[in-house]
């Protein structure tokens, strides 16, 4: 008969040791990931390749996850941990808060309301869409995603009875085509190609007693594969800057960017400000809604030169597209 020695098992005390080791430790490390997070966005750091590019749209999902390593910290009373993760979750909270508090300027001008619609291929109902400019009184409409039959589709719906002058420059591609449709006379319409057929449109607008106004229509690549990130890094490359001293301007689209990404903020700092954050409305989402499975996202934006002041921001659906439509009202320096 063999007689096998086992083991007697470790001392409570011990196993104690361990397990409160290991609790130091993720706490620890679940500060350190959400430290990370906090210090790549206050760089405003975009990430160098796919998919990484993709993560700083999260960040206000992201910043409501920063309080599981509060709650874990503090629960398992590691205070030193605690008061670091608070730390992190604050800073995060400070760049994402501000957007949802605000209120309007006080009035500079002659009044204007703008609109950006995406219309999702083409496939947006042209009549749901004619009845919300009709319905908000909108001056200024731009749209993205607009083939030559939607232009038509949109035309016998009556767009062009309510906003009569137009720049349009539809793309059979679907994705790329866009368009200024305006109450007020616009000049000097311009295309202005990107890349797979991705185009702007430019053209200056003129309101009664108002200096001329620059407006693009602005709509760029999705960076949602490999193959899009490239065309989608050229185009945000081409964000028209602010001119402080020069021409007043206003950029409405699908930028396919969202207030966490630094390459947003840059062209920001050149002397815009995001229409709906100066109202308090700069967390209301505008896409996915479509039942796509991706958290909702503010990626379509009225930036205004910082002399337009900003008295209403907000986002409304349009039947049969995936993208609410950007509404604001604005006041333009006097002539």
């Amino acid at each position: 008969m063999t007689i096998s020695a086992v083991a007697p098992p470790a001392p409570a005390p011990r196993r104690r040791a361990v397990r409160e080791r290991w609790i130091t430790g993720a706490c620890w490390a679940a500060v350190g990931v959400w430290a990370l997070i906090a210090v790549t966005r206050w760089l405003g750091y975009d990430g160098p390749v796919w998919p990484l590019v993709m993560f700083p749209a999260l960040t206000p999902y992201l910043t409501l996850a920063a309080l599981l390593p509060v709650a874990l910290c503090l629960l398992t009373r590691r205070w030193l941990a605690g008061v670091a993760a608070l730390a992190v979750f604050a800073a995060l909270l400070g760049f994402v808060a501000p957007r949802a508090f605000g209120g309007p300027d006080p009035a500079r001008g002659p009044a204007v309301r703008v609109m950006s619609a995406n219309l999702k291929e083409g496939s947006a109902d042209p009549g749901a869409l004619v009845a919300l400019v009709r319905s908000l009184r909108v001056d200024v409409l731009a749209v993205s995603e607009l083939p030559p039959r939607e232009l038509a589709r949109l035309t016998r719906a009556g767009l062009t009875g309510v906003l009569p002058y137009a720049v349009t420059n539809p793309a059979w591609s679907t994705t790329g085509g866009t368009a200024l449709f305006s109450r007020y006379p616009l000049t000097d319409g311009q295309r202005l190609p990107l890349v797979d057929e991705f185009v702007e449109t430019a053209a200056v607008l003129h309101v009664p007693g108002a200096r001329p106004v620059e407006l693009t229509a602005v709509h760029y690549c999705a960076p949602v594969d490999p193959g899009q990130y490239t065309c989608w890094r050229y185009g945000i490359a081409r964000i028209p800057p602010a001119l402080p001293t020069g021409p007043v301007r206003l950029l409405l689209g699908d930028f396919n960017l969202t207030m966490d990404y630094g390459a947003l903020r840059t062209v920001l700092d050149t002397g815009y400000r995001d229409a709906a954050s100066v109202v308090g409305q700069g967390l209301s989402t505008t896409w996915p809604y479509d039942g796509t499975p991706v958290p909702p996202l503010t990626i379509d934006h009225v930036l205004a030169d910082r002399r337009i002041g900003v008295s209403a921001a907000g986002t409304y659906p349009i039947r049969n597209s995936d993208h609410r439509a950007v509404f604001a009202a604005l006041t333009l320096p006097a002539a």
